[in-house]
């Protein structure tokens, strides 16, 4: 809840008084709209006389509300529906939705059916890493945390490393795009999904044309793991700053791994290891509820997640706290191992060099994320070249009547959760999606108050810290129109009707009760 300082600033500014609302914009800072993620959000920073920062909210505004009104759809439409959650992240849904019917349809989809939907969803995390490393969170480190905002874009990225460096991140990502919608049948929203299968199986010449982007993809993931390391882990600013404490935060850890414990984006188990790295728990999609709860604070539209069996302490961080983390960070943490093996010297360097395991560096998301770059190029390289891709018998038919479904994958931001209940003729009665952005909502929002209170002093703040503060939740690469499924009351609205000379006629105000005024 907010606290008592904030609402009485509130309640003084929506009174309209002139000095208290001088006082408000004084002791109030916000950024808004927040830069380079996926959705929408905002942060409200208060600060006391002396210019400290009091809190700081992290506030994500928009609502999509997929989960109600999917009900009464057929079961079988949601890997379509859920794939227009996001722009971004589209396959990641689809994926978890497909899963999903096939638990709901109590089908095991063939051996080939299998590879190629991991083969599908592995080009699609190359492809998303790809679009963060080097569009979203890349500028920070690659331009500068402080440099000009109008350059920490992708065409500053390319300013920096050269022109022939931006056109090989463009090809790599058409070229993986085009990958996709050539067996997904499309790039942005694919419908390859069918429970017990695929819709289409894989020709030879689809099978050569993965296989030669497969080889250009680890060759790209090889440079741009060398570029981190040559443009931020040779800087030593931006070491002091991975490593400091404004970003780190000592918080349990989940990701899915296989049967020995590596790390694994289309199927495996749900581990969770402790802040000091011991395996808490290992559980499977189905036994989720067990272990996960979601709590609701009333300036949000974002569920925050907690371990069930812990409980929900507040934003608090240690083993008596619920909280947990996802994410590229949290999968090396959760995991003993990477399953190729230039990904593998990639994970041992990363541990060693951040002191071993498990890191809690929130910015060490970055280097993850290109470590597992690496891993999903050469997975893609290994499914590539299996030959049990091109067999023709690519679904089982479901027989058995729909009840009760649930899927789970690695969204490139995390541990993804799809449940669905449906009657007898398969129409979704209750859905529930446990979505990445989701589960790291509390640590995020930690990590922006954190950063808040250990940059900002007094009201006269560079753009740069600002940016900085931005930087505390763009490492997680959240997506908050996935996230949003809370509806823990009215958003606050101001409407002024003004006549033709701008002068006001009649102010209405909703307050965050639902309450409407008329003044």
């Amino acid at each position: 809840m907010p606290d008592e300082s904030e609402q009485t600033l509130r309640t003084a500014w929506q009174k309209g008084s002139t000095q208290a609302n001088a006082n408000y914009v004084r002791r109030r800072i916000t950024i808004d709209p927040i830069t380079r993620l996926e959705g929408h959000g905002k942060i409200d920073i208060f600060l006391d006389e002396g210019g400290q920062v009091e809190r700081a909210y992290f506030q994500v505004p928009e609502l999509r509300g997929f989960e109600k009104f999917v009900q009464g759809r057929p079961a079988e439409e949601m890997p379509q529906i859920t794939s227009r959650i996001c722009g971004v992240c589209p396959t990641a849904h689809h994926m978890a939705a497909t899963k999903a019917l096939d638990h709901l349809y109590q089908v095991d989809p063939p051996p080939a059916a299998k590879k190629i939907r991991e083969l599908i969803y592995t080009t699609f995390i190359i492809e998303d890493h790809s679009l963060h490393f080097y569009f979203l969170g890349g500028p920070d480190f690659v331009v500068g945390p402080e440099a000009p905002a109008a350059e920490r874009n992708v065409l500053g990225v390319i300013g920096k490393v050269g022109v022939e460096t931006g056109k090989k991140v463009i090809a790599m990502r058409r070229r993986l795009r085009e990958l996709i919608a050539l067996a997904g049948g499309k790039a942005a929203h694919p419908v390859f999904g069918l429970p017990g299968g695929v819709a289409k199986h894989f020709t030879p010449e689809m099978q050569k044309q993965f296989q030669e982007v497969a080889a250009e993809a680890v060759e790209f993931a090889q440079f741009t793991l060398q570029l981190f390391e040559d443009v931020v882990l040779k800087n030593t600013d931006y070491v002091q700053l991975i490593l400091s404490d404004i970003y780190t935060h000592r918080t349990y850890y989940m990701g899915l791994v296989d049967d020995d414990n590596r790390v694994n984006f289309y199927d495996g188990w749900i581990r969770v290891v402790t802040p000091e790295g011991k395996e808490w728990k290992k559980f499977r999609a189905e036994q989720y509820l067990e272990n996960i709860a979601e709590h609701v604070e009333p300036w949000s539209y974002v569920k925050f997640c907690y371990l069930k069996p812990v409980g929900w302490k507040g934003f608090t961080e240690g083993v008596e706290s619920g909280i947990y983390s996802v994410a590229p960070l949290a999968r090396l943490n959760v995991s003993q191992g990477m399953a190729t093996p230039l990904a593998q010297e990639a994970y041992e360097k990363f541990f060693s060099t951040l002191g071993g395991k498990p890191v809690h560096h929130t910015l060490a998301n970055h280097w993850a994320r290109v470590v597992e770059l690496l891993y999903a190029a050469e997975r893609m390289k290994e499914l590539a070249a299996d030959p049990l891709l091109t067999d023709l018998n690519t679904r089982v038919l479901p027989t058995e009547k729909p009840r009760e479904g649930i899927g789970v994958v690695e969204a490139p931001r995390g541990t993804l959760i799809h449940h669905y209940q449906t009657d007898e003729n398969g129409l979704i009665e209750k859905a529930n999606l446990i979505v990445a952005t989701q589960n790291n909502a509390a640590r995020i929002a930690m990590s922006v108050e954190k950063a808040a209170k250990g940059l900002i002093r007094g009201t006269d703040i560079p753009e740069g810290v600002l940016n900085k503060v931005e930087m505390a939740f763009r490492a997680y690469d959240p997506c908050h129109g996935c996230a949003t499924h809370s509806l823990p009351g009215s958003m606050p609205l101001l409407i002024r009707v003004r006549d033709q000379g701008g002068n006001t006629l009649v102010t209405l105000r909703r307050d965050f009760d639902g309450s409407v005024h008329r003044e």
